[in-house]
């Protein structure tokens, strides 16, 4: 499993200009770290009640935020932001709106080190956008070998043994009219909600090696409606060469599971041999 990484300064840099960021204050602490998708509006905080304040999440400074900013005690809303802006596993404040800071936040900010960043979209819009691209960098992460193909809209990781057939299979799918998402190394994410979501690394996109032909450009010879850059891993093949010795379940009431990333998701076996004569064979072996 990877490690998923991310500090202030990155995702100022990898999402700046899509979210309409911009760096107020605190330039020397992007180094702090973001460790969660999840974003926290502090609005109870704000009054000066810290428990369960989540504090290792974004805090968004929204409309009521900031009103309740500006109508509120100056003492007690010093006290309260100081209290908050304290923790030091806080990443960073970000206002909506493109409205001017509250002096008393910018003060609080400048005073405990924390980076403060102002977006011009408005809290929803930002709120939505920046959880999305937090649970794509920081969801677990790992890379398997194997082929990942779409198949009537449900997502199916192929594996087996180097030279089994996963790539001809998938070939025979696209001919069939079935889309390919990734081959030969599948990136997999453990996303919220408990599923898992496959992807192609960048430099093997849209790309097939097919022993006997060589790397394939599967946009080129199929089209783009050929291609998917994601989806929802459902469902486990896995081609093993047959062995006499080994009992195949041939009912389908043999419910085996593959785990990837702590999901665990339906597993089918099926065995080839050079002699079968399924268009997953090993009679063109990859």
């Amino acid at each position: 499993m990877q490690a998923a990484e991310l500090t202030v300064g990155e995702l100022l840099k990898e999402q700046g200009d899509r979210l309409r960021l911009e760096l107020l204050s605190g330039e020397k602490s992007l180094a702090r770290r973001v460790t969660v998708a999840d974003l926290n509006r502090p609005g109870l905080a704000l009054s000066g009640f810290l428990d369960r304040f989540r504090a290792e999440r974004i805090q968004i400074f929204g409309n009521g935020e900031q009103a309740y900013c500006q109508k509120s005690d100056a003492k007690k809303l010093a006290d309260a932001l100081s209290a908050m802006l304290a923790a030091p596993d806080l990443p960073c404040v970000i206002v909506t709106h493109n409205t001017p800071v509250p002096p008393a936040l910018a003060q609080a900010c400048k005073k405990h080190g924390v980076p403060l960043l102002r977006s011009a979209y408005d809290t929803a819009t930002l709120t939505g956008e920046l959880s999305e691209a937090l649970e794509a960098r920081l969801a677990p992460a790992t890379t398997v070998h194997g082929v990942l193909v779409d198949v009537y809209g449900l997502g199916v990781i192929i594996q087996g043994e180097s030279g089994i057939g996963k790539s001809e299979c998938a070939l025979e799918l696209l001919k069939r009219g079935h889309i390919l998402v990734a081959d030969d190394a599948v990136q997999i994410q453990h996303r919220r909600g408990g599923y898992l979501r496959g992807s192609c690394p960048e430099p093997l996109k849209n790309h097939m090696e097919v022993r006997g032909l060589g790397v394939i450009d599967v946009k080129l010879l199929f089209g783009i409606g050929a291609i998917l850059d994601r989806t929802r891993i459902e469902l486990a093949i896995k081609l093993e060469a047959w062995n006499a010795q080994t009992q195949y379940d041939r009912t389908g009431l043999d419910n085996k599971k593959l785990s990837i990333l702590d999901v665990e998701i339906p597993q089918i076996r099926i065995p080839v041999s050079p002699a079968a004569t399924s268009p997953c064979s090993s009679r063109s072996r990859r």
